[in-house]
């Protein structure tokens, strides 16, 4: 009967093994980079007013549907097609420069599109009351 307990502990302690790496990808980092991620999707399809939709209140309220296509898309038609993003940093802050105070996570591209190279896109998550990233900012420079 010994060798039951040790056997139920093996297959505890290796489940475990694998559940660890799930619980790695919860961290507030990463669930920030996957909302970015998928609101940059939204944007590199052209599909702006979902893009606004999908923002943080702190976005909506400093820019109506209408401004925002009508920024992104002057700012983004001449640079083509998107051609290549890499992550280069992902900065927890509570208070970046003229937003208000909140749980941020500013993250930052190298983006290479059809016709720039070198642009660096910075975009800037808030968390909400229910626990969702959602993007407070967006710039490429």
């Amino acid at each position: 009967m010994t060798s039951r307990p040790v056997a139920v502990f093996v297959l505890v302690a290796a489940s475990l093994l694998f559940v660890r790496p799930s619980l790695a990808q919860t961290t507030p980092t990463d669930a920030a980079q996957t909302s970015a991620k998928s609101w940059l999707a939204l944007v590199d399809a052209k599909n702006y007013a979902a893009s606004w939709d999908e923002a943080s209140a702190v976005f909506k309220s400093a820019v109506t549907q209408a401004t925002w296509t009508a920024a992104v898309t002057g700012a983004r038609t001449p640079l083509g097609e998107l051609k290549t993003r890499t992550l280069t940093s992902a900065t927890p802050t509570t208070s970046p420069p003229g937003a208000p105070a909140g749980e941020y996570i500013i993250i930052k591209y190298d983006t290479t599109f059809e016709q720039k190279q070198g642009m660096v896109e910075t975009v800037a998550l808030i968390k909400q009351g229910d626990g969702d990233w959602r993007v407070a900012g967006y710039f490429a420079q």
